[in-house]
């Protein structure tokens, strides 16, 4: 897929993110297959006036990777400039958030609010193409529109693309939906058909799974997938995405060893960017994602959110992954005597998949 003069490889896009999409999560997705990731989205404002905690979430991907930086705001000028800033971090691309639901940035009149402005949300576009060298491109992220009465996701993507956006990306829903309900995927493929084909349409909600991602595809035509939510402990589905844009064999679901070492390294990049003030909520939040769906998850994160230093945190994950190691390693002894000949070892595969439901329930065979 092109972006302007950007070429981004196969895979999904990890989404912009509040407070989940700093510089350690996106080296975990980058490092699982995610073709690009996007900084959380930070107000220009905040970025021209020089507030150190949002300034400093521009960091640059490691290992010299492409990175979005997404900004925030409503008026023209500070967008540019806070365009310029992003370009100066190292951005490959800036994208403009034209999407996110949330009141505190709606009641802004920004986000998804300039979808009922679009005649100020393409001065914004024109204003931030203007201010970057033609070697980052601008894209936007919308939302199919404000409500149900006002879907104009096919006219405002048309609009923002005359205006020198490169890439758009459909959230599938309306602003009111928030998050809640169904993604609605015919309005994405409505952008799609109306674009020209030289700028990429990504879709994006809902996606939780390789099937979601197969629907968003064929239903929408899109040219990319956006994975949000779904990523927060499970950077294994942009490997299983990659696979399949690449005609590969899907990898086997995370062993618990697995699962155990990528905490371990999103853990160890807390510690070694996030802020001090930060670091303990980050790593309490880091290990409630990895614990999700295993034995004993739920007690794990109340104890983890009592814990007082780092550390701590840190040692009761590795607590945590031991005991859950040793069970899973009595659970196939014991298969081993009582059903031979493979059939444990399938078992406790169907049980894994059950994760809801694994955790007390004995194999029926």
């Amino acid at each position: 897929m092109r972006v302007g003069p950007i070429e981004i490889g196969p895979g999904a896009l990890l989404a912009p993110m509040e407070a989940v999409t700093d510089l350690p999560f996106r080296t975990i997705c980058e490092e699982h297959g995610a073709a690009l990731t996007f900084t959380e989205f930070l107000s220009a404002e905040a970025l021209t006036r020089g507030a150190e905690r949002v300034v400093r979430r521009m960091w640059p991907s490691l290992g010299g990777r492409r990175f979005v930086v997404q900004v925030v705001g409503r008026q023209p000028e500070l967008l540019a400039r806070a365009a310029a800033m992003a370009a100066e971090a190292g951005a490959t691309v800036v994208d403009i958030n034209m999407g996110c639901p949330a009141r505190k940035v709606t009641a802004g009149t920004c986000g998804a609010a300039l979808m009922r402005e679009p005649a100020l949300a393409a001065a914004i576009v024109g204003a931030v193409r203007a201010a970057l060298p033609s070697s980052i491109p601008v894209t936007i992220k919308q939302r199919v529109g404000w409500s149900d009465s006002s879907i104009n996701a096919s006219e405002f993507a048309l609009r923002m693309v005359e205006s020198g956006a490169a890439m758009v990306t459909v959230h599938g829903r309306t602003r009111e939906q928030g998050f809640s309900g169904q993604v609605r995927l015919g309005p994405i493929a409505a952008v799609r058909a109306a674009l020209p084909s030289s700028i990429p349409v990504v879709g994006n909600g809902d996606v939780k799974t390789v099937d979601d991602y197969r629907r968003m595809k064929n239903e929408t035509g899109c040219d990319a997938v956006m994975v949000g939510r779904a990523a927060r402990g499970n950077p294994w589905l942009f490997r299983a995405i990659h696979a399949i844009e690449t005609a590969a064999a899907l990898p086997a679901s995370p062993t618990i060893a697995e699962q155990r070492a990528v905490w371990r390294r999103h853990a160890d990049l807390v510690a070694e960017y996030a802020s001090a003030e930060m670091r303990l909520h980050e790593l309490r939040k880091t290990l409630a994602w990895y614990s999700r769906g295993l034995y004993g998850g739920a007690d794990l994160r109340r104890r983890a959110f009592r814990e007082p230093q780092p550390q701590s945190v840190i040692e009761l994950g590795e607590g945590f992954f031991d005991a859950v190691e040793a069970r899973e390693r009595a659970r196939a002894d014991i298969g081993e005597v009582l059903f031979p000949d493979g059939i444990a070892a399938r078992c406790l595969a169907r049980h894994r998949r059950r994760q809801g439901e694994a955790g007390e329930k004995t194999c029926a065979g």
